[in-house]
């Protein structure tokens, strides 16, 4: 347990908004933006979705209120999509109807496979009524370029990543060499034909890939953004700044850390490999 609180340090924006806000204040002052996150999933209790869901409408006053560079991230399971996809949908709406108030973006996560498709058709549906939203592919599921297609269609903005779950091969490509491939190539969709797409990867070649792709697609330094998580490679989270090119940091906070943190572990050994590798990099 003590080991795992030492660890969370460095990953975890601490388990307040206090905290959480300054964090995102000193990742301000290095030049990078954020989007905060409430750690927690799978909730199958009506009363604990609705109380989350008035959290995240309390940190997007507070967003307001500090002026602090940052957008929210919300995790479908949290906000009680094991509960209904109506119940989930119109609990959601109540913090979306915040933000487009606030003017402040909010990004649907994604999570295990199961709940790949039920997430997309509430994202469209939001999208019909909220513009300023958008979600996560994960390179590693067969259907991703597919799904990336239709986002970029619909005009909805999407953060690409490696993806943290662990999936069977009759979903998802199984070696690092082929999540990489589908990496590489569904970047390269989303500079050619999305919008304002987030390039989410600690990978110094996945990140090399989205430079080269914006060369090849025309694409500014503004025209996109590279996301990396709070307290990891942030000697690279600098230079990217450095370089003046969009950062923005996945904040993640919140009382539930140890749940979360031990799930990431135990579920695949990349996780524990990848935290091994960034936890000694500054």
């Amino acid at each position: 347990m003590r080991f795992l609180t030492f660890l969370a340090r460095r990953f975890i924006a601490g388990e307040t908004v206090e905290q959480a806000i300054t964090a995102v204040k000193q990742l301000n002052g290095s030049g990078m933006s954020a989007t905060l996150d409430i750690l927690g999933e799978n909730v199958t209790s009506q009363e604990m979705a609705i109380r989350t869901a008035d959290s995240y409408i309390k940190i997007l006053q507070t967003i307001a209120k500090t002026g602090i560079d940052s957008n929210i991230s919300l995790k479908l399971t949290q906000m009680g999509l094991d509960i209904s996809d109506q119940f989930c949908f119109d609990n959601v709406s109540r913090i979306l109807d915040k933000a487009t108030e606030l003017d402040i973006f909010s990004r649907i996560d994604m999570e295990g496979s199961d709940y790949t498709e039920r997430t997309l058709q509430l994202v469209y549906r939001w999208h019909e009524k909220y513009k300023n939203i958008g979600t996560v592919i994960q390179s590693y599921l067969y259907r991703s370029e597919n799904d990336i297609k239709e986002l970029n269609k619909r005009k909805i903005r999407v953060r690409l990543c490696k993806g943290a779950y662990k999936e069977p091969g009759s979903v998802a490509f199984q070696s690092k060499d082929e999540v990489n491939d589908n990496y590489t190539k569904l970047t390269n969709l989303l500079l050619k034909d999305g919008v304002y797409p987030a390039i989410a990867s600690h990978d110094g070649a996945m990140i090399q890939a989205a430079l080269e792709a914006s060369k090849t697609y025309d694409k500014g330094k503004d025209d996109f953004e590279f996301q990396l998580l709070y307290g990891v490679n942030r000697s690279a989270q600098r230079e990217l700044t450095d370089h003046d090119y969009r950062v923005r940091i996945y904040t993640p906070f919140g009382s539930h850390w140890l749940p979360y943190f031990t799930r990431r572990l135990r579920e695949r050994k990349e996780n524990v490999l990848f935290i091994a590798k960034h936890f000694f990099k500054d």
